[in-house]
């Protein structure tokens, strides 16, 4: 069965890049691709009543102006790769409307511009992102840069929940030729009442190493229950916090593409959306894919 890429766009330059990485990967994968726009009406009501009754509708207007600019993306070879997309204009207010077509229109990704204008410009600042996310069920791929090539290699954050799983088999059909690195953040709960207690620094520095070599026999369990076989496959289980970890490692790594889950093992990170997820999404320098 074909998958489905919903990318959807508020038509400005900056939240092109999404729009560009939709198109490239449904060429590379062959892929159905629609492209869409939300405009909330009632925007207009106040405009439209100081024109009166008799003025022509504005909402239509500029939905079908809209609607337009969408089937303009869709004239340029070099950006399309000869995929034609669908063209939509949604009504409502832009969170709920894309959320709701998403459903609709059953998609198997959502892409989202970064920056932008309007809704897309504020996507990223603080707790919108997590209203759009709580949203929608489906994997949402946030695009940061230009996109010049096909994804090469994939930061994956496995804490061993089932959502971690997911979000591995995702990445792996979205992008099947790239390479992976799995990171696992090691955290030691009892490190820090050690140190307080004034415990040997080689009880605690051989009790880290135990957790860590522990936590690298699980990821590589992990990965051979995935089919992923070393070293093809790059190994990582790290002491730390997973959002510093998997920023430093996106860079040390050389990764264009980060992959996180929604949710994971931890209670207070679901009821904050995953703490972790938010901050890779405003730190991280290259594109996160966030799985459901």
């Amino acid at each position: 069965m074909t998958q489905h890429i919903l990318a959807a766009t508020d038509l400005s330059a900056p939240s092109r890049h999404a729009v560009d990485r939709a198109y490239r990967l449904a060429a590379e994968r062959g892929w159905q691709l629609s492209l869409a726009h939300a405009i909330a009406p009632a925007m207009f009501d106040e405009l439209q009543a100081m024109l009166g009754g008799g003025a022509p509708s504005i909402a239509e207007t500029v939905a079908a102006e809209a609607r337009q600019r969408l089937l303009a993306l869709n004239d340029d070879p070099q950006r399309t790769r000869g995929v034609v997309a669908d063209c939509q204009v949604l009504s409502g207010p832009p969170l709920v409307a894309i959320a709701r077509h998403a459903d609709e229109s059953a998609a198997d990704l959502l892409v989202l511009g970064a920056r932008g204008e309007g809704f897309l410009r504020q996507l990223m600042l603080g707790s919108t992102a997590s209203r759009l996310l709580r949203k929608t069920r489906h994997p949402v791929l946030v695009v940061k840069q230009p996109p010049h090539e096909a994804y090469r290699r994939a930061l994956v954050a496995i804490d061993f929940s089932p959502t971690a799983r997911a979000a591995l088999r995702q990445v792996r059909k979205l992008v099947p030729n790239a390479s992976l690195v799995l990171l696992h953040a090691v955290e030691l709960p009892f490190e820090g009442k050690m140190q307080y207690a004034n415990v040997d620094a080689e009880i605690i520095r051989r009790y880290r190493q135990e957790a860590q070599q522990e936590a690298l026999r699980k990821l590589r369990q992990f990965a051979a229950e995935e089919g992923l076989a070393e070293p093809a496959t790059r190994l990582l289980a790290l002491p730390g916090r997973a959002a510093r970890l998997i920023l430093e490692q996106e860079q040390e790594e050389d990764c264009d593409l980060i992959v996180v889950g929604k949710h994971g093992l931890n209670m207070i990170e679901e009821l904050l959306l995953g703490s972790t997820t938010k901050h890779v999404l405003d730190e991280s320098q290259g594109d996160v894919l966030v799985a459901d």
